[in-house]
């Protein structure tokens, strides 16, 4: 007798518990379509997410705490407490000892994915600045899943209904950004961006739209060479590849006139760029998504909001999204094997 395929496992890195991560992962875990599509495990502690229940008013959801993954049950929400004590929860606060478990809960998650353990990972909000250290640099999670992956490079990408949004460059000073944005990083970029939407997205011939670096796109030179000494080359190198590649637009004209509504993907050159106007856009639905990677990795486009913490004022529709995403992107790769 034929025995029915399991659900695939969906790995959710708790975030910081002071934040609201744990109140957005219970909400969303409330929604019945989530067993249907696969089985969640939270990375975390079940302590916090007991307290978090009572104020999100929860108390319907229940869930088994395992040791490991072998004991998995399907169809119900599974708990792997990451450190062995749970840190005090100070809703609104950043503490070193939430950065500790919101890391703990991270690595291993991100152990298990590359190891095929899990299919996914959505990873919650947290704070950089309470993990970061001169012993253990971090800067974000894309930049933590590119290297602990060994891929040569990702693509950070925000996800909206009908918007995609990359980015050159991600987690860098403002003022680095002329000299990171290269002929060879526009196309690196680009290429993954375009490959991204063909097998993640299912999007054959993907159109993308390049957007500028300086006001204006550079109006010819004369506010900045960046446009035609690297942006145009590297876009006509992309049409001579037979990719489907327009631009450079100027940003604000390009959002202002709705232009992205033309095209598959548009890829923006600095993080601000790409990120005020798609959350302008899509901010209560966004998902980031780690592109070029061997696994996929999606999140809520939001952060910690420490300022509502605790408070149930938390809306889920993102990290629910991020998790139909990464559920949808684990069937189609499936399907393509």
């Amino acid at each position: 007798m034929q025995t029915k395929k399991q659900k695939p496992l969906l790995g959710i890195s708790i975030g910081d518990i002071n934040g609201i991560g744990p109140e957005v992962i219970l909400k969303a875990l409330a929604d019945a379509r989530v067993y249907s599509n696969f089985t969640p495990v939270i990375y975390g502690h079940g302590k916090a997410l007991s307290h978090y229940k009572k104020i999100a008013n929860q108390e319907d959801l229940y869930y088994t705490q395992i040791r490991t993954l072998d004991e998995v049950q399907h169809r119900k929400v599974n708990v792997l407490n990451c450190l062995e004590e749970c840190p005090e929860i100070i809703p609104g606060v950043e503490t070193q000892e939430a950065g500790k478990l919101a890391f703990a809960a991270f690595a291993a998650a991100v152990e298990d994915l590359k190891s095929g353990k899990i299919q996914g990972l959505v990873t919650a909000p947290l704070s950089k600045s309470n993990i970061n250290s001169d012993t253990q640099p971090f800067v974000g999670h894309t930049e933590f899943l590119i290297e602990a992956t060994g891929s040569k490079s990702g693509l950070m990408m925000l996800v909206g209904e009908d918007l995609r949004v990359g980015l050159v460059t991600g987690h860098i000073p403002l003022a680095q950004v002329p000299t990171a944005v290269t002929k060879e990083k526009v196309l690196e970029k680009a290429k993954i961006f375009i490959q991204s939407l063909e097998k993640d997205f299912g999007i054959n011939k993907p159109k993308i739209a390049i957007l500028g670096l300086n006001p204006h796109a550079g109006e010819d030179g004369l506010l900045g060479e960046e446009e035609e000494n690297i942006l145009k080359p590297a876009i006509q190198e992309l049409k001579d590849g037979r990719h489907y590649v327009f631009g450079p637009y100027p940003a604000d004209g390009f959002f202002g006139m709705m232009h992205q509504q033309k095209f598959d993907g548009v890829l923006a050159m600095y993080h601000d760029q790409g990120l005020i106007p798609f959350k302008s856009i899509a901010f209560s639905s966004g998902v980031n998504f780690t592109a070029g990677l061997s696994v996929i990795r999606t999140s809520p486009d939001h952060g910690t909001a420490y300022s509502i913490a605790g408070k149930n004022l938390a809306d889920c529709s993102s990290l629910r999204a991020a998790l139909f995403l990464a559920s949808d992107m684990i069937e189609r790769h499936q399907q393509n094997e």
